[in-house]
């Protein structure tokens, strides 16, 4: 059953997230895949994360499904103007790719090449109303395409929204996604509040996907809050990670704690390691997920 069949049929999925390799060697990424088969619906797939510099998602996917895995394709406005996007986006159609999720990418002065120049040419809302147009079988300036995509779209939001973003997030689902994935959840009190408030945006809970991160120790909690958009750590979480005797081992109860009190309250979890994923089977078995 695929990805977006589970979805349609309300069942609780689980994604895991890999980085394409920094190079050619796809060995890694073969065996982070491998891994994640076991338990995971669908491998998100990242573009050039934190800007920085990495394999071709579109490549990427290639190969995993080549191999049979299922992916979602991640898609930044960052670095592509429209025409570069729908090209992109009709070559990874062609090649077996069903799945996107559409964000507006890092700016490259965050990344390993900073003078860059960001392109930006579409922001995130736009680029879903382009992808809704290619599976209406027309380009973006309305000429007719020689066969249409079918892409299941997802988008991406933080839990923490002011009333600009819960205007962009409603303008998200209002270009039909057909998931939305979440930042990191670390507080159930503001995630359930999160999702009171996106209740009358038309798009159901079940196609909620929360974001999990496995933290390890309490300086990696703190680099997560200095440096990564839309986290929030809590200080009784990093206490926890602080006073821990094994700082990893207690990372892991606490995601698997998040999971089971999540189960039931959306549509599933988005794993999102720190590293590799050989400790996310052990937390997903902690939560009772498999």
């Amino acid at each position: 059953m695929s990805f977006e069949s589970k979805l349609d049929e309300g069942k609780f999925v689980v994604t895991a997230e890999i980085s394409p390799p920094k190079g050619t060697d796809t060995s890694g990424l073969l065996k982070d895949a491998s891994i994640i088969n076991g338990f995971a619906d669908a491998i998100n797939i990242t573009d050039n994360q934190r800007a920085v510099m990495r394999m071709s998602p579109v490549a990427a996917c290639s190969i995993l499904e080549s191999k049979g895995y299922e992916t979602i394709m991640h898609v930044t406005c960052r670095d592509r103007n429209r025409i570069a996007l729908q090209s992109e986006l009709l070559g990874a159609y062609a090649l077996g790719i069903k799945n996107i999720l559409v964000m507006s990418g890092d700016h490259p002065v965050k990344g390993d090449h900073q003078g860059a120049k960001p392109v930006y040419d579409l922001d995130s809302v736009q680029l879903l109303g382009l992808i809704q147009k290619l599976n209406s079988g027309f380009d973006f300036s309305g000429n007719r395409l020689d066969g249409k995509t079918n892409f299941c779209i997802g988008a991406v939001t933080n839990i923490e929204l002011n009333e600009i973003a819960l205007m962009k997030l409603e303008k998200k689902i209002s270009q039909g996604v057909r998931f939305i994935q979440t930042q990191a959840v670390f507080d159930i009190e503001k995630f359930s509040g999160f999702l009171d408030r996106i209740k009358d945006s038309g798009i159901s809970r079940s196609r909620i996907i929360a974001g999990i991160i496995p933290l390890k120790s309490e300086k990696n909690a703190r680099f997560l809050n200095k440096n990564i958009a839309g986290i929030k750590v809590p200080e009784i979480v990093i206490d926890q990670l602080k006073n821990a005797s094994n700082p990893e081992t207690r990372g892991m109860e606490i995601a698997a704690r998040l999971i089971k009190e999540l189960h039931g309250m959306c549509g599933g979890v988005h794993i999102m390691p720190i590293g590799n994923h050989e400790k996310t089977k052990d937390i997903l078995e902690m939560a009772g997920i498999i």
